[in-house]
């Protein structure tokens, strides 16, 4: 039996315990990063948050999360009924900031949109972010999955066709690293949450090029995905295709779907290589190989 559709949300990381490399910076923030945990905690699934439900997502005392909402209400990034409070349309200000000042996301997207073109599914790209990904650029041809997603959606990456891509190119330490503190919880019945097998997969994804995700996120889709490379060879992002697996057999994505995909993927390689540009704005994660 299907499990019930997940609700996908980034739980912001509480600035109260500062992460080990922060803790002995004397340069670092605290209220800064108690400011980015509070627009975190705002998502598709929960738009109006009460002072309460802030604090709840985000980790921080409610005093705290009651400040940092009063300054960006006062600053015009939040709005407020008097309870509820949601994000305002200056916000986009602050995402705009990185997709004008990055020229993946720019090369990537009349490439997907080819790529979806020819294969008549959606099509996406991410780059990793701790232990999510987050979609840089998308071409969606129908709505397949529970939740919707736009170019910031964040997913997990230990049970995303492009999250095991990006996951298999980072050095050995950091993949330990990973596996060490990521809660793989059990999305479907299907999901790996085993950590050594997780491992052994990402050692298969790097050696065959590519990661096919078999109905591990969401019941009834499936995602192959591969990486993108800039000028010199460092993978900087993956691009993946999904489709429903009542339509589309793992044989066939692999068939059809992965010589279009890598095709795609080439052809962005190939751009940034004749503009000089290597898409480190987007950050590269893995040595030429």
């Amino acid at each position: 039996m299907p499990l019930r559709p997940p609700e996908f949300r980034v739980i912001a990381r509480s600035p109260g315990t500062r992460p080990a490399k922060a803790a002995s910076d004397p340069n670092y923030m605290t209220s800064l990063a108690r400011g980015l945990s509070v627009i975190r905690a705002f998502t598709g699934a929960d738009p109006q948050l009460t002072i309460a439900e802030v604090a709840r997502i985000s980790g921080l005392p409610r005093a705290a999360a009651r400040r940092c909402l009063h300054t960006l209400e006062r600053l015009g990034y939040v709005g407020s009924d008097g309870r509820r409070y949601s994000l305002r349309p200056k916000i986009l200000a602050l995402g705009y900031a990185f997709m004008s000042s990055t020229p993946l996301a720019t090369t990537l997207q009349p490439v997907l949109e080819r790529v979806s073109e020819r294969l008549h599914e959606s099509c996406s790209a991410s780059t990793l972010d701790e232990d999510e990904i987050v979609y840089i650029a998308r071409a969606a041809t129908r709505r397949i999955m529970s939740v919707t997603l736009n170019v910031g959606s964040r997913l997990p990456a230990y049970c995303t066709s492009m999250g095991r891509v990006l996951l298999s190119q980072l050095p050995r330490e950091e993949i330990d690293e990973f596996l060490g503190r990521v809660r793989m919880r059990p999305i479907t019945e299907k999901t790996i949450t085993s950590r050594d097998t997780l491992r052994r997969v990402l050692d298969q994804v790097l050696e065959k090029g590519y990661a096919l995700v078999d109905q591990e996120l969401e019941i009834g889709l499936r995602s192959i995905a591969v990486p993108v490379r800039g000028a010199t060879g460092a993978v900087i992002a993956a691009m993946n295709a999904s489709a429903q697996a009542s339509r589309i057999s793992r044989r066939e994505m692999e068939g059809r779907f992965l010589p279009v995909l890598q095709q795609g993927a080439g052809e962005v390689a190939q751009l940034f290589v004749r503009t000089g540009l290597s898409g480190s704005a987007a950050h590269s994660i893995a040595r030429p190989t």
